[in-house]
């Protein structure tokens, strides 16, 4: 069946997806670390008609050369555009790989509530060995125990947001009963570094479960609601969409796409050409890259669309892309129907066309987790 039309994201944390790219911010770099900016970024991308905005995250400097150091975390980053918004879904990238589950649980849940059900999660890991430092805790080395830690810290995080069901909390005044003890569940989960009771100390999210990003080959796909798919060209970005999406996966796909350009005053690559003279712009093959005018990359989103759910844009430099992005690519996509708006008033699972789960300690609950188990 042909998908619906595309979702758009975008990654706003720092100045954009060039090292350098602070060096042409329309701001001094000090006014980084302030939610005026923050607030700024989050109302155009919002009026623009993003669906979704991503937040990066380390507990490590987001660079050690060109880049300024210094960040703000992304949850807390992600509750004030939460709070400064209406329609515009908020994922921050968390990362379980020295982080305690419960606590990445409790954060994503506060977000939910914060935003009345707008907010997702951007599965991270901590592979630099400064991370283990800063946490002082043993370093998790290799791409299989990065991948364990992120498998069993989701799956203690999903389980965690179900150990309230959705009818837990009573709140009557004339029985003095606030929740109703029966419907708290423990998880009593076991891996094989940690193990956690339950039940978490917060209700259920608004949305049941905050909407789980990952790239493909992190977590198992049935525990995601969206793969974050990438490739070199078009071709190899709907390919690695539809193994992504395909019998007991995930239920979406988004293109991961960085954008530059051409702006009034200078083409794509002459702003690129500017920063590299800072720092190299590397390719990275889980991205696609797109150079160029306006008009082309409405082409290239209208070559996926039907072919990819949704896609997640890193702008060379945010304050000069987005600007082209809300005045000459996001206008002409909804115009020609290629892409979707957010609607007030809608969860993010009901702006991705996600179904609300229900609790795995219900008894429909559980049976639907057997089914997910079993795609």
């Amino acid at each position: 069946m042909p998908r619906p039309a595309l979702r758009l994201a975008v990654e706003i944390d720092g100045d954009g997806a060039h090292p350098a790219a602070w060096r042409r911010a329309a701001h001094s770099p000090g006014e980084l670390l302030t939610p005026r900016r923050l607030g700024r970024v989050a109302a155009v991308a919002e009026n623009a008609g993003f669906t979704l905005v991503t937040l990066d995250d380390s507990i490590l400097p987001p660079g050690r050369g060109a880049d300024p150091v210094g960040r703000i975390g992304a949850v807390e980053r992600a509750a004030f555009v939460a709070a400064s918004t209406s329609v515009l879904g908020v994922a921050p990238v968390l990362a379980t790989t020295y982080a305690e589950p419960f606590h990445v649980s409790s954060q994503l849940s506060s977000l939910d509530h914060v935003s009345a059900g707008r907010a997702g999660w951007v599965v991270g890991v901590e592979d630099d060995p400064g991370a283990a430092r800063a946490w002082g805790r043993p370093r998790v080395e290799g791409s299989e125990a990065l991948a364990r830690e992120a498998r069993d810290g989701l799956r203690v995080v999903r389980d965690l947001w179900d150990s309230w069901e959705d009818d837990a909390v009573i709140r009557s005044v004339s029985t003095s009963r606030y929740l109703d003890r029966s419907r708290l569940h423990s998880i009593d989960f076991t891996g094989e570094t940690y193990s956690v009771k339950g039940p978490s100390i917060v209700p259920r999210p608004p949305q049941g479960r905050p909407v789980v990003l990952a790239r493909p080959g992190l977590v198992p796909a049935e525990l995601t609601d969206v793969a974050l798919v990438g490739g070199g060209t078009a071709a190899e970005v709907v390919d690695a969409a539809a193994a992504a999406t395909g019998d007991g996966a995930s239920p979406l796909a988004f293109a991961e796409i960085e954008v530059a350009l051409d702006t009034p005053r200078e083409t794509a690559r002459e702003r690129i050409a500017d920063l590299e003279r800072y720092a190299p712009w590397a390719p990275r093959p889980d991205r696609l890259r797109y150079t160029g005018s306006p008009a082309g990359l409405v082409e290239l989103l209208a070559e996926l669309s039907g072919r990819v759910d949704g896609v997640r844009l890193r702008p060379l430099v945010l304050d000069e892309d987005l600007a082209v992005l809300s005045r000459l690519v996001l206008p002409e996509l909804f115009v020609r129907r290629l892409a979707a708006r957010p609607l007030p008033a809608t969860t993010l699972r009901t702006s991705l066309g996600l179904a609300r789960p229900l609790s795995r300690f219900t008894t429909d609950g559980a049976a639907a987790l057997v089914r997910e188990e079993n795609r």
